[in-house]
């Protein structure tokens, strides 16, 4: 008989507890980020196929809880989050996780840096209130906060490059655009596109996309792409792409000449389309990453069971439904489907889509819009965030974030717009 979910936190819940409390620093906030875990476990309860996969479905989601954790801390002390070493997939968008680098830059500060950066920035408190607490002037609070960030940023992994005069294309700053719904019935297509990434894994792609801010739609990055030969990885036959990315030092400052570089190894098949390799370089070090190192790839770039990737035969399951802004279905699981035949118009141009609707596939509280084109290229990608996603970072709902942005409702809860991405695909 299937175990209740009372039953999965007695015969679990002191591991997790104990995995959580060894990956975060000493007095953080690890009793938090465990019933974080536990409260995204309960809902997607249903999900958990065996109870033998109980422990390590557990893990994963506490893996996903600790990353956000890390994730929405250190964006408060400009840390380049959106370059980290491990980062996952994400469509160009925030959920990128950095919990091994920040860790390890951590553990080779002495503790006097690593309590006053805690303080300061894990917990938000005023420096007068730092002061205090530690029983020093505020002067010298300022002083020691000062040298431990850049003691901090000397040991974080992630170097800039040097200056570029490389230029793109893309919109500096994205027109408004008009998406309308059809009557006709959505079409399917093939979608061979790398998802997150938007190129097409084969010889001779290039592309550049850049992701954009709402409200205003001002370009806060942007990432150059390009296939540049054939792979083979663990026998298996791929192609080769390098990327670039631009601006991604400080998130919100456009025109930024520095740039980061990785490596893609990725295979398109006549059913999917998957990432075989990701690598980068880490101090000095190139790390290369493959489908056969399990969570360190999986986690981040693996889709589909055992990797299978995204299919590219795409198509209306009916598992969701879409009327208005209110979308229903998906029995409570992560699901991406076919909902609806929609004109978006952009720059001057009209494309007949369809709007492919993915929730919660990639993170928790994270929906998505991609609006493909009869040729299965992405028009325009939409982000929206749960309401309440990363509600204790912020403090605020998202409503009260972006009072005038749209929303949704997915399966009755409020989801809020936050930003957009478009390839120079739409300027060819």
């Amino acid at each position: 008989m299937r175990m209740d979910f009372d039953a999965l936190v007695r015969a679990h819940g002191e591991t997790i507890l104990k995995y959580i409390r060894f990956r975060l620093p000493a007095n953080s906030d690890y009793e938090d980020v465990y019933q974080e875990t536990l409260v995204a476990a309960y809902r997607n309860f249903k999900t958990l196929k065996s109870e033998n996969a109980a422990k390590a479905w557990l893990i994963q989601i506490a893996k996903n809880k600790y990353a956000d954790w890390y994730r929405l801390c250190m964006k408060t002390m400009d840390i380049p989050l959106d370059n980290a070493p491990e980062s996952t997939l994400s469509y160009g968008r925030a959920g990128r996780t950095v919990a091994d680098a920040v860790n390890d830059a951590l553990d080779r500060l002495k503790s006097e840096d690593q309590k006053i950066l805690y303080l300061s920035y894990f917990k938000c408190l005023p420096q007068a209130d730092i002061a205090k607490r530690l029983n020093v002037p505020i002067g010298t609070v300022k002083s020691r906060l000062y040298a431990a960030k850049a003691r901090f940023r000397d040991a974080y992994p992630i170097k800039m490059t040097e200056e570029t005069n490389m230029k793109t294309r893309l919109f500096e700053t994205l027109p408004g655009y008009r998406i309308t719904r059809m009557e006709d019935a959505p079409f399917s297509c093939r979608w061979e596109e790398l998802m997150g990434w938007m190129i097409v894994p084969r010889e001779g792609e290039t592309l550049s996309w850049g992701l954009y801010d709402q409200p205003g739609g001002r370009r806060t990055e942007y990432t150059d792409m390009k296939v540049v030969g054939k792979c083979e990885i663990h026998g298996i036959e791929g192609v080769e792409i390098k990327a670039v990315q631009h601006d991604a030092e400080n998130y919100y400052r456009t025109g930024s000449i520095n740039e980061i570089e990785r490596t893609f190894f990725a295979q398109l098949t006549d059913t999917h389309s998957r990432y075989l390799a990701e690598s980068h370089v880490e101090n000095g070090v190139r790390k290369l990453y493959t489908f056969l190192d399990g969570d360190s790839f999986l986690n981040n770039w693996g889709y589909g069971e055992d990797n299978i990737g995204n299919e590219t035969n795409v198509y209306a399951h009916g598992i969701l439904t879409r009327k208005g802004n209110i979308i229903i279905g998906g029995n409570g699981s992560v699901t991406m489907d076919v909902v609806g035949r929609y004109e978006v118009e952009i720059a001057g141009k009209k494309y007949d889509t369809i709007l492919v609707m993915d929730v919660e596939t990639f993170n928790d509280a994270v929906a998505s819009e991609t609006y493909l084109d009869k040729n299965g290229r992405t028009i325009l990608w939409r982000r929206f965030n749960r309401n309440d996603w990363a509600f204790k970072r912020y403090g605020k709902l998202w409503t009260e974030m972006l009072p005038e942005n749209e929303r949704i409702q997915i399966n009755g809860e409020t989801y809020v717009h936050w930003y957009d991405c478009v390839s120079d695909y739409i300027l060819k």
